[in-house]
């Protein structure tokens, strides 16, 4: 596909062996659509809000570990038979190794090891459709129609829910979903998740409009427009037409490096403006002239009490998902006075301090690097090439918007969240692009 490796190269990687039979082309390229659709749709959509977590409740869903565990052998198998050798070995350099190794570290001091070391397997199971969407395809349009394809039938499916069964699709008035009465959350349990789904959806059908497959980007950018509109999710509707219009200005005036000029800034301000409030009254009480909410729905609280464990283990932190949810916060009493019992939290609603809280500041800054740093040097190297720029337009602008959301959400190696999975996919996506030659038709 895209970033195909050589003269025969195939999609983000490269053909099997020598210029594949037609067969084995359309193979890839469903392979690819189909793992995207998985990764977008995920393997229990429609579920509903679940009930506020218990504390001390599971997080496991045998559904997930088993379609994943699944779907992983199958790409396994289909990435050995049909990408070139040379393309899949690109990846045992890869910086994915380094945030792995930090998270297997941190799994085995967890609190409860075991059930950290399932997770990060689901999360390693999950990664393996990840990159079989990249490398599949053998040209780039492959690559472009897998994801119009994929993009299109999530979009449908949601948007038949929204028709025929709104009760899906819909937060109702009662119990915990009361508060967003009327907002769309589409197939997922909750409009802040389905939110910046459906942006990342939008620039799939940007960069489907650049590869010229116009109605079905136009079809994709309108569909998922109107899904975001009708979330009500604020800050997302502030961060999409920021990390759209940095990337498609910075691609019309030539100059990539103002995009990255310009993204350092506002990381810096939306840092600022929302952890940043609860170090600074001053910060605060600029948040307060700025936003309608500067606690960002009760997110303060979450963040100030994450801020203070943080420092209880600074250096290795308390291990890979072995916070929230276990008996350093679950046996705590109930503080009637906050907004939200922490107790039945199940996150710092920001990725960075929930990174701290796992992996220790050494181990969060490295993470951090790999994941957030590391992708803006390989989409200023992808870009030289003309015909890898699109391709890189897209992934970056998915980086730059989950950098964004990332303040206010969590989804570092988190599972099989959809969130983490299409993030991955730019990271990773830019990684490929960085190495590998591409063949474009």
């Amino acid at each position: 596909m895209t970033v195909g490796v050589s003269e025969t190269g195939s999609g983000l990687a490269a053909g099997a062996h020598g210029v594949p039979v037609d067969g084995q082309r359309l193979a890839a390229a469903l392979l690819s659509g189909f793992g995207l659709f998985v990764m977008i749709l995920t393997f229990q959509p429609f579920a509903g809000v679940p009930d506020a977590i218990e504390p001390g409740g599971s997080t496991g869903n045998i559904v997930n570990q088993i379609g994943y565990v699944s779907l992983a052998i199958v790409y396994l198998v289909a990435m050995l038979k049909l990408c070139e050798r040379g393309v899949l070995a690109q990846m045992a350099t890869s910086s994915w190794l380094v945030v792995l190794m930090v998270a297997a570290f941190s799994a085995g001091r967890a609190l409860e090891p075991d059930a950290a070391l399932r997770a990060l397997l689901l999360t390693g199971f999950a990664m393996v459709p990840v990159l079989g969407v990249l490398v599949l395809p053998r040209h780039e349009r492959d690559f472009a129609s897998a994801v119009a394809n994929a993009a299109l039938a999530v979009l449908v499916l949601v948007y038949v829910a929204l028709l025929l069964a709104p009760q899906l699709a819909i937060h109702g008035s009662e119990g915990v979903e009361g508060g967003h009465a009327g907002d769309w959350r589409g197939h997922l349990t909750h409009k802040n998740f389905a939110a910046p789904v459906f942006s990342i959806l939008i620039m799939f059908g940007i960069y489907c409009w650049r590869m010229g497959l116009r109605l079905r980007g136009f079809a994709i950018i309108a569909l998922g427009a109107i899904f975001v509109l009708n979330s009500g999710s604020k800050t997302t509707m502030g961060f999409l037409p920021i990390a759209i219009a940095l990337v498609l200005f910075g691609r019309a005036l030539g100059r990539p490096r103002l995009i990255l000029l310009g993204h350092g800034a506002l990381v810096l301000l939306i840092a600022a403006l929302t952890v940043g409030t609860v170090f600074s009254p001053a910060l605060l009480q600029l948040a307060s002239a700025l936003t309608s909410d500067p606690t960002f729905t009760g997110r303060d609280e979450i963040w100030r009490f994450a801020s203070a464990h943080i420092g209880e283990k600074p250096w290795l932190g308390h291990g890979y998902f072995s916070f929230w949810q276990t008996p350093l916060v679950t046996a705590l009493e109930e503080n009637f006075e906050a907004r939200w019992d922490i107790r039945g939290i199940g996150s710092a609603h920001n990725s960075y301090l929930d990174a701290m809280l796992m992996f220790g500041l050494p181990g969060a800054m490295l993470v951090i690097f790999c994941l957030m740093i590391l992708p803006l040097r390989n989409y200023l190297r992808a870009q030289r090439d003309p015909a890898r720029q699109k391709l890189a337009d897209l992934f970056v602008m998915i980086v730059i918007f989950m950098t964004y959301v990332g303040m206010l959400e969590s989804f570092f190696l988190n599972r099989a969240d959809p969130l983490w999975l299409l993030f991955a996919l730019a990271v990773l996506g830019l990684e490929l692009a960085s190495r590998l030659r591409t063949k474009a038709v």
